[in-house]
């Protein structure tokens, strides 16, 4: 077995333990993989052990991978901070942008959908950690932020994603994806929908899925650590 397929095989096990271990169904949880500087070459083999949902941080990679990947069923989403100028470079490219994180994007967004007359999924993403260092709007935000996307009819809410903290501390960092849970459960209850839950990492997927995460993403856990 090659380095790749042992490495993605190790983290479909954790991803089933962690499920299981909370009781949740086999299917709760999805695996996404992180692609940030990985090669076409790479992410071609990794597709062909049968990984299909993958997240892209940065505009400038994902245009050249999804045209040279564009022969394979690969579902992909935008993960990383979105540039308002730059949204015209990933409307059309993904089926997913995960990163909503404020007004002036939304606005972005729903222009250049209405320009093609097309529609997007997205999700809301939120700096539960609190941290300066991340990006998402402030939970106290969220239910503006939310009414913002809903107005916008090209726009669809499919979930809400958040970047755990930056801590060895469980109880602090399951305390954010939490909060993420609760703002998600009252959105759906308020809707009458059922979203995903975008938060886990490498690091932290295990808390992640015992707190209700339905895709965890994940990189160096896989591809090893970037370069």
């Amino acid at each position: 077995m090659s380095d790749l397929a042992s490495s993605l095989e190790a983290v479909r096990h954790r991803l089933r333990l962690a499920i299981e271990s909370c009781s949740r169904t086999a299917d709760a949880a999805r695996l996404m993989l992180a692609t940030k500087t990985q090669s076409v070459e790479t992410l071609r083999a990794v597709a062909l052990l049968g990984e299909h949902l993958f997240g892209e941080n940065r505009v400038q990679e994902l245009v050249p991978k999804t045209a040279a990947l564009a022969d394979l069923p690969i579902e992909w989403h935008f993960i990383g901070h979105l540039q308002t100028n730059k949204v015209r470079d990933v409307i059309g490219r993904v089926q997913c942008i995960q990163s909503v994180d404020r007004p002036s994007l939304v606005d972005a967004i729903a222009s250049e959908c209405s320009k093609r007359n097309i529609t997007v999924d997205v999700m809301i993403e939120v700096n539960t950690s609190f941290e300066p260092s991340k990006h998402g709007c402030h939970p106290a935000e969220a239910e503006q932020l939310i009414e913002l996307v809903t107005a916008q009819p090209a726009l669809r809410i499919t979930g809400f994603m958040t970047i755990g903290a930056l801590s060895d501390d469980e109880s602090l960092v399951r305390r954010g994806f939490a909060m993420l849970r609760e703002i998600r459960d009252k959105y759906d209850a308020q809707h009458g929908t059922v979203s995903e839950l975008s938060m886990g990492m490498s690091h932290d997927l295990e808390w992640a899925v015992a707190e209700g995460s339905t895709i965890v993403r994940v990189g160096t856990a896989v591809f090893g650590a970037r370069t």
